[in-house]
């Protein structure tokens, strides 16, 4: 279970305080995979990262009772200097898994060829990506945390293996996806929720919040 108890984050921008949550409390309990529609400049990137334990809450209390993933295309835990081969092993080590395993899911799914023998910070953005998402399927988490979906690759193969995995993965793990386009949450997702103004409103579907977050977006 995941838990946002009276949670509150707000940033000063320099002429004002822009408030990303105000006092919001939700649950997710494991099974029930959440999406969340905001959109752009809500604060969709630290409502994932203070899940993930990235950022803290300025008040309130987050509750986890199960293993929480990185967000995907997180790589803040990843050494830029050796290779994702070394990488992979290390952040296996960490997690307590199989060094051997990692390796070899990362190397299979990203496809990188010589490269993943090669530092991390000679690749593009796309490939860095793949590494990332790559690793994040390869841990053993009960909640994956997703912020705007697929990493950023034009790699077909890639894409759909890594599609593939995240669906088969629906049905032992939960998944909370955040993103700004409704279509993207309805593979994923059953019930939903609406990021807007600090508040943070729950549905039981996705059409649900989909009417909400059309009327105020189009309003």
């Amino acid at each position: 279970m995941l838990e946002f108890n009276n949670v509150s984050k707000s940033f000063w921008t320099g002429t004002q305080r822009k408030v990303i949550l105000d006092r919001v409390s939700f649950r997710v309990e494991l099974g029930r995979s959440l999406g969340i529609l905001a959109p752009n400049g809500t604060g969709k990137t630290t409502l994932i990262n203070i899940m993930a334990g990235l950022e803290k809450p300025d008040e309130g209390e987050v509750r986890r009772t199960c293993n929480v993933s990185f967000p995907l295309g997180f790589m803040g835990g990843v050494v830029s200097r050796v290779s994702a081969m070394e990488n992979s092993r290390y952040i296996a080590k960490l997690y307590g898994m199989d060094p051997d395993y990692v390796e070899s899911f990362c190397r299979w799914l990203c496809s990188l060829g010589e490269y993943f023998d090669q530092p991390i910070g000679t690749y593009s953005a796309g490939m860095r990506a793949r590494f990332s998402f790559a690793l994040m399927l390869a841990l053993d988490f009960d909640i994956y945390l997703i912020d705007e979906g697929m990493p950023g690759t034009t790699d077909v193969e890639f894409n759909k293996k890594a599609g593939a995995i995240l669906e088969e993965r629906l049905r032992t793990t939960t998944i909370i996806i955040v993103s700004h386009h409704a279509h993207i949450l309805e593979k994923f997702a059953r019930s939903a929720a609406v990021l807007r103004n600090g508040r943070l409103h729950m549905f039981d579907t996705l059409e649900e919040a989909k009417q909400l977050y059309d009327y105020e977006t189009q309003g």
